[in-house]
């Protein structure tokens, strides 16, 4: 029987659909199985969080494909994979409107001081916290994407609605077609300069990591908002704290941790001045990693990383695979 491994909730359509597949185990829940049990007769992976090192790999012998419920493959070895002849696939665009609308829950949590404002509810203090929790609107506010793929061509058509012009810096696209959408393609040093809420779209790479520094936010406008949705180590998480301190940052919501690169199922021991602030200041914001997380985007990341399974089982190349296994055979 053919056996799949599950490593974080799917929808349950699409965990139906694995059922009929063969036998499924799910690394969640309470009668959640371990990887290890089960990697010797693995076939297949749906996979979020979990990390898949080399060693885990070699240790699975019967595995033809991790299929990634998302775009990211920051947790697993590629070439690792594809040594042992597996193959990694994504699914893009699966998750872009829930991403590009979780960039506006945290800019209106922000602007409009909610979680405070609930807070002070919640404690009975309506009257004596109400005066202290001024907002801004957005209209008019300029919005400075860093990165244009398509989540961020998503935000940029939110932000029109709201009246916001827009700003890109992304070096792999041409003001042609930032135009197209309504936005205006600018240096970094412009982006960071003549935001008022910046948002970050951008990989994780040599060149991007830690882009978001105290060299950056003390140019960036005094009392702007940060929003990060993309990778943590975008950012310099105590020199945002610093800067949400002094009230050079006017908010920062952060729905990644640079922790992630150590443990994507529990980042907040590895980012430990974030979380020890995190509810502290009010205006920090940090969900944990759910800005791709909604009904439908799981319905659409499900159903192509179970077309991806189907057709790694059955011997054929899948797709939206990000290596080639079989040019290594």
């Amino acid at each position: 029987m053919t056996s799949l491994y599950v490593s974080d909730p799917t929808h349950p359509h699409v965990l139906a659909q694995l059922h009929e597949l063969g036998e499924v185990h799910l690394g969640y829940g309470p009668s959640a199985t371990e990887y290890a049990a089960v990697q010797e007769r693995v076939e297949a992976v749906m996979l979020r969080a979990e990390r898949f090192t080399p060693d885990k790999i070699a240790a699975s012998s019967r595995l033809k494909i991790i299929a990634r419920h998302g775009v990211g493959t920051d947790n697993v070895d590629i070439p690792a994979a594809t040594r042992a002849g597996v193959w990694v696939t994504v699914t893009p665009g699966s998750n872009a409107r829930s991403v590009a609308e979780h960039v506006f829950a945290l800019t209106l949590a922000l602007a409009r001081r909610i979680p405070a404002a609930a807070a002070g509810t919640a404690n009975g203090q309506w009257g004596t916290i109400k005066p202290h929790l001024t907002g801004f609107e957005l209209h008019g506010r300029t919005l400075g994407l860093f990165g244009f793929g398509r989540i961020a061509s998503l935000t940029a058509e939110i932000a029109r609605g709201f009246g916001m012009p827009v700003l890109v810096t992304d070096p792999y696209v041409d003001a042609e077609l930032t135009r197209q959408h309504g936005a205006e393609l600018v240096p970094f040093d412009e982006l960071i300069a003549q935001s008022d809420v910046l948002s970050l779209h951008a990989p994780l790479t040599a060149t991007t990591k830690g882009i978001i520094d105290a060299d950056a936010i003390a140019r960036m406008r005094p009392g702007s908002v940060l929003i990060n949705t993309a990778r943590g180590a975008l950012v310099d998480e105590a020199a945002v704290l610093l800067a949400l301190e002094s009230g050079q940052l006017g908010g920062a919501a952060l729905d990644v941790l640079e922790g992630e690169s150590t443990d994507m199922n529990d980042p907040l021991p590895h980012s430990t001045e974030i979380a020890a602030r995190n509810g502290h200041l009010d205006n920090l914001i940090v969900t944990p990693h759910i800005a791709g997380q909604t009904t439908q985007s799981l319905l659409a990341a499900g159903t192509q990383a179970l077309h991806c399974i189907r057709q790694a089982l059955a011997g054929e190349s899948p797709q939206h695979a990000v290596n080639n296994p079989a040019a290594t055979a």
